[in-house]
């Protein structure tokens, strides 16, 4: 008995010496301050480590991008009999475009040759720390970075109601030649702010955000935040540059012209020349409105002058070639806006841009898929 018990405290005090615990117990007996306990590892959360490995199977796959890009680059090079230590992108582009010249119309449709950082979408940075706390404060929303704006948008309308309140109570007004001017300009489209939230939004969610910076602006004091609201709203109009509008030449009658090259429409090519003063007369191909059978297409060579009220103030002449009326006739609509900006005021070219005379279209035709009828149209399907 006496030996049972010595053993049972030599074995007691042995663990209290080593900081172990009796497995009998159901409490731990401390360590001596003589042993060092053993340090404790850091925990990396599954989505960090699941990250981890996306960004270095990810960088091992740039890395072998960047040196086919290169290895590219030098046969390309030593092609074009050009050094590859001092060959430049520009070279690359000139390179493709002479191998591809006329063969492919559709300049999309030429083969590219850039950087991989280019051309293949960057990772998401991570959006959490190494122990899995998530670095946005609004991380487990349905969608983070629209919540967030619109919890900026709140906070910003509480400080200019309170800054408000204390010019209140001074007696004093807000400065009116310093209130935020809002004619003019547009809140961002659905579709830019989804690019600019990166998250995709609903049509309520978008018109929330209306309401809320539409609440915004209406403040007195909504100036103050004048940067924060530009963020998000663009100008209607885009002010055109004077140089931009070429200077009328003069002939050796003293009339002055326009020449516009290169109007296009579909696979149309046109060039227009505005000669003022004129009669009105509109010559195309050495015919006059009469070229066009289809009273669209001649409705169409007439709207700007119609809407510029220069009908009878100038004369067209115009040659085009290539395409069908419609494309020939957009092809001279765009000429003649074109050529219309140097003999009108800019009053009148804001209202041209609104009506879309200055837009070019660039609309193609849609080309017939395969296994299917035509462009969009399926055949009709059947099941015996």
């Amino acid at each position: 008995m006496y030996n049972f018990l010595q053993k049972i405290t030599r074995t007691w005090s042995g663990r209290i010496s080593y900081g172990l615990v009796d497995k009998r117990c159901h409490y731990a007996t401390p360590a001596t301050s003589n042993v060092e306990p053993a340090s404790r590892k850091e925990k990396v959360s599954k989505a960090m480590k699941a990250y981890l490995e996306r960004a270095k199977s990810h960088n091992e796959f740039m890395n072998i991008q960047n040196q086919e890009f290169k290895l590219g680059k030098r046969h390309l090079a030593n092609m074009m009999g050009e050094d590859p230590e001092t060959f430049t992108q520009d070279n690359i582009d000139e390179a493709i475009r002479y191998l591809f010249p006329s063969g492919l119309y559709e300049k999309k449709a030429r083969p590219i040759m850039k950087p991989p950082e280019e051309v293949i979408p960057q990772r998401k940075a991570a959006e959490f720390d190494e122990t899995g706390r998530p670095f946005h404060s609004m991380f487990y929303t349905a969608r983070p970075n629209y919540n967030k704006l619109l919890f900026d948008i709140v906070e910003n309308i509480n400080s200019l109601c309170a800054f408000e309140d204390r010019m209140v109570r001074k007696q004093l007004t807000p400065d009116s030649s310093q209130k935020l001017e809002t004619s003019g300009f547009e809140w961002l489209s659905k579709a830019a702010l989804e690019k600019h939230l990166l998250e995709i939004l609903s049509d309520t969610e978008y018109e929330n955000f209306v309401r809320a910076m539409t609440r915004l602006c209406q403040l007195p004091y909504s100036f103050r935040e004048k940067s924060f609201i530009n963020q998000f709203r663009k100008p209607l109009l885009i002010k055109a540059n004077s140089d931009e509008i070429p200077k009328p030449q003069f002939d050796e009658s003293g009339k002055s012209y326009i020449t516009i090259y290169e109007c296009k429409r579909k696979s149309a090519r046109a060039d227009v020349t505005a000669i003022v003063p004129g009669t009105g007369s509109i010559t195309i191909n050495g015919k006059d409105i009469t070229y066009f059978e289809v009273v669209q297409a001649r409705e169409q060579v007439l709207f700007p002058l119609i809407f510029t009220e220069m009908m009878g103030k100038v004369d067209i002449v115009a040659n085009v070639e290539d395409g069908g009326f419609s494309g020939q006739a957009g092809a001279i609509r765009w000429g003649i806006s074109m050529a219309l900006r140097s003999f009108v005021d800019s009053e009148m070219i804001d209202r041209m841009r609104i009506a879309g005379l200055l837009q070019r279209d660039y609309r193609r035709r849609e080309r017939k898929k395969p296994g299917q009828k035509g462009a969009r149209a399926k055949y009709t399907w059947k099941k015996r």
